[in-house]
């Protein structure tokens, strides 16, 4: 190890501690309470963890750890630096609100299959840890597959054959992707010589041009199936079958996320971005994201189905980090990052919000929720937030993540990637605004106008409040509580300058 390397077993603790608690959740399958115990038990210690390391990465040093050498080359290898502190500090934090709103969510159903449901839940949050953690190409891999496996319950947890379809789909669509990102890494690992990510990435000269692209091909096909770009995003809008503290927390921040954190680890620390400067691929990306950011938005548009018009828009919003990274400027860099960020908080809370309309009203469609703010404020309230997060209304986090873009594109002299964020804000407005108009200024219809539901419980209701808030804080003081935009930031720097950042920034 290196200047400002240290060895640390903090980043296996924090991969540990969940996949410990999944065990002892299936341990305790005749005690519901105690399993809930242990979810929590496990939730606020790797919040611990990962924060108690947050000091020493902000001052420049790398914690690693080697638990498994396979052989030369080949190693499980943990490493938390300011790129995955970012995903770390947001999946942990968000895993806890999560867990009291679940509590809730399946308080209110008849079929729970608890066990099944908070075990798998645990062991997606290890493989999330491992993803943010992982210094090898060879460990982000063994985790990224850990973490489709283990999702696959939680698509297919209400049994119905909806839901074991859209999981066939979801496994289909993910482990193709993940056999066509493994034959990336090997070639990539037998070209250089490692797979050890380095900023600025290490692939330069190891092999001829034509080779080279072809790998950065397999490797986002890999991932961009998990970050929903299209017309690899099948699998998302059909799994939103799932109960929403799932589609909540994997389909805004685990899942989803480790598909786009892969394609920043890709770009910034695989290739770099003047290697693919040179080989031109990433403006091929670009185009993609552009492409998939528009069209998204414009089927969000056509869909009366909440959770669906949701999904869309997560389609849509993902391909904002993949277009931040394939710009390959500072700005572009720190702005794609941060809206890993932006995003998780804001469209958790409609994710949460979306939640508590369904078990408290059983409502599910768009065009059903005419004057629900006047039955339920606090919620509704909590969704314009989010909704005007996501349009990028200014004091809102969503702001500062595209400013940061749009400053990236412009710094890159891709003024066409301005116009592309400006009109996926006005799309974003046209899909999210009337569902804000209708639930405050319109008088209720069917089941709403005939019943008087109220609030959802609090154990649900209090979560989203909390996301709506930290929504609203992160977009006055982005660095408010983790450093966030800091560690974004000294990321972006590191990737641009070639080199881990080392003595503090």
């Amino acid at each position: 190890m290196g200047m400002g390397f240290l060895m640390d077993y903090r980043p296996l603790g924090a991969v540990l501690i969940s996949l410990v608690a999944a065990a002892l959740i299936i341990l305790s399958k005749q005690h519901p309470k105690l399993q809930q115990g242990w979810t929590i038990l496990a939730a606020v210690g790797k919040v611990v963890l990962v924060f108690s390391m947050l000091p020493e990465v902000l001052a420049g040093k790398i914690l690693e750890v080697e638990p498994f050498f396979i052989a030369e080359g080949i190693t499980l290898h943990l490493r938390a630096d300011t790129t995955g502190m970012i995903f770390a500090l947001l999946a942990s934090v968000l895993w806890v609100l999560t867990s009291f709103y679940s509590f809730g969510y399946l308080r209110k159903q008849e079929k729970t299959h608890q066990t099944g449901y908070y075990a798998s839940f645990a062991v997606c949050l290890s493989a999330t840890m491992g993803i943010a953690f992982a210094a090898n190409l060879l460990t982000f891999f063994v985790f990224y597959e850990i973490l489709t496996i283990a999702t696959y319950p939680l698509v297919v947890h209400n049994r119905d054959e909806e839901s074991i379809k859209a999981g066939r789909k979801y496994l289909v669509y993910t482990l193709v992707a993940g056999q066509l990102f493994l034959i990336g890494i090997v070639w990539a690992q037998f070209a250089a010589g490692t797979g050890d990510f380095r900023p600025g990435g290490f692939l330069a000269g190891t092999a001829p041009n034509g080779a080279l692209q072809l790998i950065f091909l397999l490797m986002i096909l890999g991932t961009a199936v998990k970050a929903g770009v299209m017309p690899l995003h099948g699998w998302l809008p059909a799994a939103m079958v799932a109960p929403t503290p799932v589609s909540a927390l994997l389909h805004a921040v685990a899942v989803v996320k480790a598909g786009a954190f892969g394609i920043i680890r890709i770009v910034g620390f695989v290739f770099g971005p003047q290697l693919l400067g040179e080989l031109g691929v990433a403006e091929v990306l670009a185009w993609f994201a552009a492409f998939t950011i528009i069209v998204s938005s414009l089927i969000a548009l056509g869909q009366d189905n909440l959770k669906r018009r949701l999904a869309f828009s997560t389609v849509g919003q993902l391909s904002y980090i993949v277009l931040g990274c394939s710009l390959l400027t500072p700005l572009g860099l720190l702005g794609g990052m941060y809206h890993i960020v932006a995003h998780a908080v804001m469209k958790i809370t409609l994710f949460f919000c979306a939640g508590a309309i369904y078990i408290t009203t059983h409502l599910t469609k768009v065009s059903q929720l005419k004057g629900i703010g006047r039955q339920m404020p606090y919620t509704m309230v909590a969704f314009t937030v989010g909704s005007l997060g996501i349009t990028g209304l200014p004091f809102i986090v969503g702001f500062i993540s595209k400013w940061n873009l749009a400053s990236g594109a412009v710094q890159g002299g891709q003024a066409f990637y301005l116009v592309v964020l400006v009109l996926s804000a006005l799309l974003s407005a046209a899909y999210f605004i009337p569902i804000v108009y209708a639930a405050f200024f319109q008088e209720p219809e069917g089941e709403l106008a005939e019943h008087y539901y109220g609030e959802a419980d609090k154990l649900m209701l209090v979560p989203l409040l909390l996301t709506a808030a930290v929504s609203v804080i992160l977009g006055v003081f982005p660095n408010a509580g983790a450093h966030l935009y800091d560690l974004a930031a000294m990321s972006a720097q590191s990737i641009v300058n070639g080199q881990f950042i080392v003595g503090g920034w």
